[in-house]
């Protein structure tokens, strides 16, 4: 059997599944129409809350769950894009420059459709929390941001799969797998690149914030609603 080194460490491994189930579910409820309204703005919520999450799990998590481990540079870039053919070319622990990109993207993304749902109104029954209170010209600009960032989540989905695919069938690396297990094959890696254990009590502290600040955004900072009698 192969040695293995822990890369993954359990909180980020939860957070994947977590965001990517999410995700889906966010797309079936808005497909599904007005009836399931309630529950894709539940769901929002909790986008917001693993979102959130991942931010501050990019800054106090294990090393290969952090910004700084993998933030890549334009020379990264171009010299994995020159050399990921190569047989000799340099294996990652973690993200690779261009998983980091995508990485680093699909969170620019979710934030700012989950965020731009906080001003939109589905024009029958329910609104976001801040629906008016920036004005509408706010709103419209919020509506027209929900209604079509999601169509960029879904082709950054697309790539992601595709990838993994690539990976698979001609590197010969299962990445979903690895993100199952939180382990890869050491053969190409070191200890060094092992981490030593989850942080389990410190991902546990830093999703209660992340629940406390949504609650927060969503429910105790918003304006009054206006209510209206006919």
């Amino acid at each position: 059997m192969k040695k293995q080194y822990l890369i993954w460490d359990l909180p980020l491994r939860l957070f994947h599944w977590g965001f990517a189930t999410t995700l889906l579910l966010l797309w079936l409820t808005a497909e599904l129409g007005t009836d399931y309204i309630d529950w894709h703005i539940k769901l929002g919520y909790i986008i917001l809350v693993l979102t959130s999450f991942r931010i501050f799990w990019g800054v106090v998590g294990p090393k290969h769950a952090r910004f700084s481990q993998f933030m890549p540079s334009p020379s990264a870039v171009i010299n994995y894009l020159k050399s990921h053919k190569s047989v000799d070319a340099k294996v990652y622990a973690g993200h690779n420059p261009i998983g980091s990109i995508m990485v680093l993207l699909m969170l620019l993304l979710v934030l700012l459709q989950a965020s731009s749902g906080l001003f939109v109104d589905d024009e029958v029954f329910s609104s976001g929390p801040y629906f008016n209170a920036a004005g509408a010209s706010v709103d419209k600009i919020m509506r027209i941001i929900h209604l079509n960032t999601f169509d960029f989540i879904l082709a950054a989905i697309a790539l992601h799969i595709t990838a993994i695919i690539f990976y698979k069938k001609v590197k010969k690396q299962n990445l979903a797998k690895a993100m199952l297990t939180g382990k890869k094959d050491a053969e190409k890696l070191s200890a060094e690149d092992e981490i030593s254990g989850s942080r389990l009590g410190l991902a546990l502290i830093v999703l209660a914030l992340c629940v406390g600040f949504v609650y927060w955004l969503v429910v105790i900072n918003p304006p009054p609603m206006e209510e209206f009698f006919y």
